[in-house]
């Protein structure tokens, strides 16, 4: 995210109100403090703070923070740096401009209790610095006008960057780590996961097909329903990709399912147990179907919360991950657990590569398949100990 603006528009109380609202994650990149503070030089055409800025964004970017870069940023000396940044980055961006006139600048900067700042910097300074709607080039920032209360804005930002509904990746300390749980993962059908509320945040589906994502076809549908997640789960996976090596991309599998298909692959499954399995209770059946097969009553799919997907070259190869996408327990003798011990190194580096990655973003993977993750729905927040879910059941318009 980039909030420019002229001085006392209200930048960096915008950008300490997204970290505020988000929690953990979210690193606050300011101009003056960079220009004033790390460099102390004047904001000139050619000051080493522009590529500053930029390499600090980027590094915070590549260590899986949501970044905010900040500050006056004068179209006509940052301009490159910001569309270079925005262009690079494989996640999600959105420019923002607090378009508040001169009046009201001097207005809110005479409202400030620092009363050596004021005495530093006068109604002249902030006249001779003000540039009238000073907006980068291509049309690449949303005006934000001056009427926006700081809550309205924070509010908005939070919203269109796909981060309303979602809440901040908890320190490792307060989640339980998917390895640690490995031998005794929490299944979909634990009671726990169905006695988890759901607040439903009314989020629409969006079609990733719209963001340069590879999708496969194999569970191509005739409406394209696979190729949909939640608008802030879409966010989720550019901020993953963009944590991925040069080279490596995610291939998109499956995503929202109908809660009619969703109910139709659980049935399938539990018959195919049921005949293999002829000994065995309804109680039994029940808990090892959803080793691979979420119940529909509770399957993120059908919320449009959860993503199977692995990794591909950049030719859009598969890379070995130990076994194939949807592979049951049976078939592949358990390597389809996470962390199945049964692994080749070559393919538990790449099970750790795309573990990390969606992990960083904001995923929490299901420890029976390597393939599938997901945000806001009732076992993602079961396993973040959140409150409630985000997400439940839904039908595509």
């Amino acid at each position: 995210m980039v909030i420019r603006g002229n001085s006392a528009s209200g930048k960096s109380s915008v950008a300490q109100g997204l970290r505020d609202r988000h929690g953990r994650g979210v690193a606050i990149v300011s101009q003056d403090v960079i220009r004033r503070n790390v460099l102390r030089e004047h904001d000139t055409a050619r000051g080493a703070n522009i590529a500053l800025l930029g390499s600090i964004a980027r590094e915070a970017l590549n260590a899986g923070f949501h970044v905010v870069l900040e500050g006056i940023l004068y179209a006509d000396r940052y301009s490159h740096m910001i569309t270079s940044l925005v262009r690079d980055h494989r996640g999600f961006s959105r420019c923002y401009y607090l378009d508040v006139p001169l009046e009201a600048t001097l207005v809110r900067h005479a409202s400030k209790a620092d009363a050596a700042y004021l005495a530093q910097v006068t109604d002249h300074h902030l006249t001779s610095w003000y540039r009238e709607l000073d907006l980068l080039p291509g049309g690449l920032e949303t005006v934000i006008p001056a009427g926006s209360t700081l809550q309205d804005t924070v509010a908005r930002v939070l919203r269109e960057t796909g981060l309303a509904c979602a809440s901040a990746v908890p320190p490792p300390q307060s989640v339980p780590s998917q390895e640690d749980s490995m031998s005794t993962p929490v299944l979909m059908s634990d009671p726990q996961v169905a006695a988890v509320p759901v607040r439903e945040c009314g989020e629409p589906l969006v079609d990733v097909r719209d963001h340069s994502f590879r999708v496969d076809p194999r569970k191509h549908d005739p409406l394209g329903a696979c190729a949909h997640v939640r608008e802030s789960v879409l966010a989720r996976l550019e901020h993953a990709r963009s944590l991925l090596p040069a080279g490596t991309d995610l291939l998109f599998i499956e995503g929202y399912r109908p809660p009619a298909l969703q109910r139709h692959y659980f049935i399938k499954y539990r018959d195919e147990l049921a005949a293999a399995h002829p000994d065995w209770t309804a109680e039994q059946l029940h808990q090892a179907t959803s080793r691979y097969v979420s119940p529909p009553q509770i399957a993120p799919h059908s919320a449009g919360a959860a993503v199977d997907v692995t990794l591909v070259d950049q030719d859009g190869h598969e890379l070995d991950l130990g076994t194939r996408v949807n592979a049951s327990p049976e078939e592949s003798n358990g390597a389809c657990f996470t962390h199945a011990p049964n692994l080749s190194d070559h393919a538990r580096h790449h099970r750790t590569l795309l573990l990390n990655a969606m992990e960083k973003a904001g995923f929490t993977n299901y420890g029976t398949e390597f393939w599938h993750f997901s945000a806001g729905d009732r076992y993602d927040a079961l396993m973040r100990q959140d409150p409630h879910a985000r997400y439940g059941p839904t039908e595509l318009p």
